[in-house]
């Protein structure tokens, strides 16, 4: 009998840290999977998570991948590409994609799925199964320091119509999608990477406004929901979104969702500088999520041990049932058997869209506010006012069109200014050169707004491409808006400034 109990005990103990390390999606450093990330593997870890550090190109992604499914076959491979901004296969070279701003822009589903489809496809093609996409944030607050050009737009329904059809051309191609950020990061001042943001509106106003992207991705069918590190005092005054057992419970009962809940990176600082990732992970399974997205910044064996041991320790000290972490391993599980067969059943889902349908995207994104002294004829000089990138964006990918119109115009130079003497220091560089001055979110950098004043001033001939979301008012001889400052938004802008192929998708702006 007592063989039998030291047997029951020890199954027991391995099933919940089985368990444990099926929650985790950590990442890694590297383009090859370390040792010690394919022995966890084996002993349980489900989900992978990619960065840009892993991503060399589409030969090696491919290879990375067999080399994970070869230790375990059903494991899910995730990825945080958006498009746009916010991409990871082609983070050295900037997007093929334009990003939801200007997909929202164009507002043409057909065209928002026909980009998911052909995003899926690429993911697919190169074995990834989750992507943790698309951004389903309603992006109200202009001063949004994270979401942004992230964001369809500042339209619920708008919003909503393009999250499904994205969702659905992404999962045409059998990999899963993940909405984000529950329950919405729109009306945000401040980027839960570095503090943790509070929205102070009404249960009504978030039912109104930020709600109905979710609950169109659900009908969608989305297979995943991150949440958001966010307090909404409507919902729970005292926890996050992701620790919030009554913001959980939200989604699973109103929203009447039963795929899987992923966090949003743990080690960020909403969540790490006030509860720690150890307490934070226990925290959120506890509270209803299914899967912990960690290893944006922590990527080793030492975290994903901490993290299964504070989940072990919390099942043993009762702070975690332990049919609430069987809960929550199983819907990863379901959520790996379903990528496995989609993998095998959409290998070329996609395939009729066509690889140009990104760029197709952002020159019908573009719109003209202004086409003084357009088209360009000699080389021109491209002063990009540059800020500092979010911690989502990253600052490895390029951004501009300074590339794209050298390309048109051999000759084409560019400068990077940033700080109060910005616009001098682009006058200077300049000399006598007809002036191209990109900016990014002008309206939410005042040093940004006053270097193009000083460059206006002295040289009013100055085109403007703003690549940000374009809340300031137009200024400039030219004022062109791309809505989004992936490559191909760049290419569109080149076009219409020199006049060839691709300016009659750009629009006079109302």
């Amino acid at each position: 009998m007592l063989v039998y109990t030291i047997r029951r005990v020890a199954l027991a103990e391995t099933t919940v840290a089985r368990d444990a390390l099926a929650v985790l999606q950590p990442g890694f450093t590297g383009t090859t999977a370390p040792d010690w990330l394919l022995r966890r593997l084996d002993e349980g870890l489900t989900s992978v998570g990619l960065f840009a550090r892993n991503i060399a190109g589409p030969e090696q992604l491919s290879d990375l991948t067999a080399e994970l499914r070869k230790a375990r076959p059903e494991v899910v491979v995730a990825v945080d590409e958006e498009g746009g901004d916010v991409t990871r296969l082609e983070a050295r070279r900037g997007s093929s994609f334009p990003g939801n701003l200007a997909l929202g822009v164009v507002d043409d589903t057909d065209l928002t799925y026909g980009v998911a489809a052909e995003l899926g496809r690429r993911l697919a093609a190169c074995g990834v199964t989750l992507d943790w996409a698309p951004s389903a944030d309603v992006n109200t607050d202009p001063d949004n320091p994270v979401i942004g050009v992230r964001s369809f737009g500042a339209d619920p329904a708008l919003v909503a119509r393009h999250t499904a059809a994205y969702v659905t051309g992404l999962q045409s191609a059998g990999v899963a999608a993940c909405a984000k950020h529950f329950p919405g990061h729109g009306d945000t001042s401040v980027d839960s990477h570095e503090s943790l943001p509070r929205i102070d509106v009404p249960y009504e106003v978030l039912a109104a406004r930020d709600l109905p992207p979710f609950r169109a991705a659900i009908a969608a069918g989305t297979r995943a929901i991150m949440t958001a590190h966010i307090l909404t005092p409507a919902l729970d005054p005292t926890r996050p979104a992701t620790l919030s057992r009554r913001t959980l419970d939200l989604l699973r009962r109103d929203l009447a969702y039963d795929g899987l809940i992923i966090t949003d990176g743990m080690e960020m600082r909403a969540i790490a500088d006030t509860y720690g990732i150890e307490r934070g992970t226990v925290l959120a399974i506890a509270a209803g999520a299914d899967a912990i997205c960690v290893g944006g910044g922590l990527s080793d064996d030492e975290t994903v041990t901490r993290l299964r041991d504070a989940l072990i320790a919390a099942v043993h000290t009762g702070d975690l049932p332990e049919e609430r972490l069987a809960e929550a391993a199983d819907r990863v599980r379901a959520l790996a058997a379903w990528t496995r067969r989609g993998a095998r059943g959409h290998s070329e889902a996609g395939g009729g869209v066509g690889a140009g349908v990104g760029l197709e995207a952002a020159r019908r994104a573009v719109r003209v506010a202004s086409r003084g002294g357009l088209p360009l004829s000699a080389a021109p000089y491209v002063a990009a006012f540059t800020p500092l990138a979010n911690m989502a964006v990253g600052d490895e990918t390029p951004w501009g069109l300074g590339p794209a119109l050298a390309d048109f115009l051999p000759g084409t130079a560019t400068g990077t200014f940033t700080g109060p003497e910005a616009g001098r220091e682009a006058l200077a560089a300049a000399a006598d050169r007809r002036i191209v001055a990109v900016v990014r979110d002008e309206h939410r950098h005042p040093w940004m707004g006053a270097a193009l004043t000083t460059l206006l001033a002295a040289r009013p001939d100055t085109v403007v491409v703003e690549m940000g979301v374009p809340h300031a008012p137009p200024r400039g001889a030219a004022h062109i808006a791309t809505y989004g400052a992936a490559r191909v938004c760049g290419r569109a802008a080149a076009e219409v400034i020199v006049g060839v192929r691709g300016v009659q998708g750009a629009s006079e702006a109302p």
